[in-house]
């Protein structure tokens, strides 16, 4: 089985989240998405409109998302790949090059982003 997993925030969740959310799982048999936690979003400067465990429910409910787990931080990447038997990581290409050192463990895929719209541009409109 071809596991593949994605990280984010998904606050605000869009129409660009989807389009990745359903690109991510046509890249493997399963998919994974680690859902920034709280915590983990206020050492990054992040704040959220919804909380983790809204953010986390409506993640779980899109047709594409096998499991959800939290991300707490920016080192577990190696060992969620390790521990879910992960084939592919991918996320949007604005991230492009910064996850290359995890081709030691598994395919490494940035997405295009959907154009014209982002959690930012949202919030700003708001």
């Amino acid at each position: 089985m071809n596991k593949v997993i994605t990280y984010g925030t998904f606050d605000t969740f869009h129409y660009g989240h989807l389009c990745l959310l359903k690109a991510a799982r046509e890249l493997g048999d399963h998919l994974t998405v680690a859902v920034s936690t709280d915590e983990f979003n206020n050492t990054k400067g992040k704040k959220c409109v919804f909380d983790f465990k809204q953010r986390q429910q409506w993640v779980n409910s899109i047709k594409y998302v096998d499991m959800t787990i939290m991300e707490e931080n920016w080192e577990q990447k190696i060992n969620d790949i390790v521990e879910h038997n992960i084939s592919t990581f991918t996320i949007g290409d604005d991230w492009k090059g910064r996850f290359d050192f995890l081709q030691d463990y598994c395919e490494v895929v940035y997405l295009p982003r959907t154009v014209g719209i982002s959690s930012t541009g949202i919030k700003g409109l708001l």
